[in-house]
């Protein structure tokens, strides 16, 4: 029967040869779960304001990356937005959720300060650019995950 551990040889270290079961649950924490909680139930895309910098995050989060300053205000920002930039994608991965080409980009909401990355769609990727405008569509069944957005489209 093989050895299940082992010692390195002159060294404080062990070997586990094996599979070790590690539950783990995944929480997006208070700022996050309102975030996506309002994404699901009343399809509103909320940021966080620092009262000091009057800057808007979204996605919300709880400190101001400039100041350090507590955000506890909420404010919801609009579903239309500006593309900041872009990437297409053309190879397969298993963490993507759809096939390629699949087509990311940052997207400064109006009303927000900071751009929200997500997936665009109803766009030819040649007719991507940037100052394009975008239009957040949402899944008919949501389930409190940012793919509650389906993706932004394109204006007019």
């Amino acid at each position: 029967m093989a050895k299940v551990t082992e010692k390195l040889e002159g060294m404080d270290v062990w070997i586990y040869h094996g599979q070790i079961y590690i539950p783990n649950t995944y929480s997006a924490g208070a700022v996050g779960s309102r975030f996506l909680i309002e994404l699901r139930d009343k399809k509103r895309i909320m940021g966080t304001r620092c009262p000091t910098c009057n800057r808007v995050y979204v996605p919300a989060r709880s400190v101001c990356k400039d100041c350090f300053g507590q955000l506890d205000e909420w404010v919801e920002v609009s579903h239309k937005g500006t593309v900041l930039t872009y990437s297409v994608c053309h190879q397969p991965n298993p963490v993507q959720p759809a096939e390629p080409p699949l087509v990311y980009g940052v997207i400064q909401l109006d009303g927000a300060d900071t751009g929200l990355v997500h997936l665009l769609g109803e766009v030819d990727p040649e007719q991507l650019r940037i100052g394009m405008r975008v239009q957040a569509v949402f899944k008919e069944e949501r389930a409190a995950s940012i793919l509650d957005i389906k993706y932004f489209k394109p204006l007019g």
